[in-house]
């Protein structure tokens, strides 16, 4: 079965500092930007229930037809977002807590800018391997 997933993480000034699509199903040009619109139009929701709950992993915070919305916000408020048609909410939060994993080592790479794009090949390929294995 195909699954769509778009992942992008946003720093804490809604700037998107990585970007992929990780699902298996086909990919049109138009359908990925939809995808990268649909995750925009949700940082809203993510600001207003981020500030009411302790909680880092949000779930499922917006829906658009059969697509749905999750989200891991970090102590430093930067949020992790994905964009997915699966139900596996147990794969989906192990997904997440292992992608932060990743960035706090990005972060603690001297060489790197707080806030900048992350272009790490490596950690590109950590996150698709990511992806195969929870979503």
């Amino acid at each position: 079965m195909a699954s769509t997933a778009c992942f992008i993480i946003v720093s804490r000034n809604d700037i998107p500092i990585y970007e992929a699509e990780v699902g298996t199903a086909l990919k049109k040009e138009e359908a990925v930007q939809q995808h990268q619109f649909i995750l925009h139009a949700a940082l809203d929701i993510v600001q207003d229930i981020a500030w009411t709950t302790s909680a880092m992993f949000l779930k499922a915070i917006d829906r658009f037809n059969d697509l749905v919305v999750s989200v891991y916000v970090t102590a430093g408020h930067t949020r992790l977002m994905l964009l997915h048609d699966s139900r596996n909410e147990d794969g989906i939060k192990s997904f997440f807590q292992e992608v932060h994993e990743l960035y706090i080592k990005i972060l603690l790479n001297p060489l790197y800018l707080p806030g900048s794009r992350i272009t790490s090949s490596h950690f590109d390929t950590k996150v698709r391997a990511l992806a195969r294995k929870y979503l």
